[in-house]
């Protein structure tokens, strides 16, 4: 055993809300959590570790992106050796993170598993240049399909994952940019991905996916549409762009809830855009 006292224990629990977006989405999960570990030491914060040997801080991560993928929603949960404003935790967090990794909220635990209120994922995939119609064509062959099997290597070796059973619902939209942009919206101004240009089109395909165990990744669900259709009926001519919009518990009408409103007691605290 050690020498020395016990580490002080938990006496407070927080779950944070956070971002990947513009080049920060093509961190691994490895190069984030040392980054959110040098956040939390400059910033000061009283972090509480484990006991051993081989001492290291209370932070829990949930469901994290894959590297290369933005998102909106991504979740941590962690153990404070001293009770602090949660506010002033966040703030503190956001400022010493790089630009592209925002902690958009901080909400004290109020009790259960974090884990257990995320079973699904909402995902933005943009396809340029690639029109609503083929999009379309190719959703609706996915979806009238019972199973469709996709090869991908894990650390377990190859595996065959079915896209399908994954899928809960999928909606093709188009955008069209004007002057040079393609589309408008917030999350691509915050995320900085690349315009195309004036007029030219470009499918969304906005899809609600449970989590899987391996999970289905947006790179899953393209390389499944392009299975169900040939592939050059949907390969875009600049790489597709994949935003995970939310995380949380699937509702039987295929909505995806909000995982932190248990801890909120109808207050959010920090951001929530």
């Amino acid at each position: 055993m050690p020498d020395g006292p016990p580490p002080p224990p938990v006496v407070q629990r927080v779950r944070l809300r956070y971002t990947k977006r513009a080049r920060l989405r093509f961190t691994s999960h490895r190069d984030f959590a040392r980054a959110f570990e040098r956040a939390l030491r400059r910033g000061g914060v009283p972090i509480a570790y484990s006991a051993g040997f081989s001492p290291h801080p209370k932070v829990s991560y949930v469901g994290a992106a894959p590297t290369g993928v933005a998102s909106e929603a991504e979740y941590l949960e962690i153990g404070l050796a001293k009770v602090v404003d949660v506010e002033q935790l966040r703030q503190t967090l956001d400022r010493a993170l790089p630009p592209g990794i925002d902690i958009l909220e901080a909400v004290e635990a109020a009790g259960g598993s974090l884990p257990d209120r995320i079973d699904a994922s909402e995902w933005r995939i943009e396809l340029p240049r690639v029109s609503t119609a083929r999009a379309q064509s190719a959703v609706a062959a996915l979806l009238a399909a019972e199973t469709v099997p996709v090869e991908r290597r894990t650390k377990s070796g190859q595996r065959t994952i079915d896209v399908r059973s994954a899928l809960v619902s999928v909606v093709v939209t188009e955008e069209v940019g004007p002057a040079g942009t393609t589309g408008s919206t917030a999350t691509e101004a915050q995320l900085g991905v690349s315009t195309a240009d004036a007029g030219v089109p470009c499918a969304i395909i906005i899809c609600v996916v449970r989590h899987t165990t391996p999970a289905v990744r947006p790179d899953d669900i393209l390389t499944g549409l392009r299975h169900v259709v040939a592939s050059a009926d949907l390969d875009p001519a600049e790489p597709p762009r994949a935003t995970r919009l939310a995380q949380g518990a699937l509702t039987a009408e295929g909505r995806i809830d909000d995982p932190l409103e248990a801890d909120r007691g109808g207050l959010a605290i920090g951001a929530s855009t």
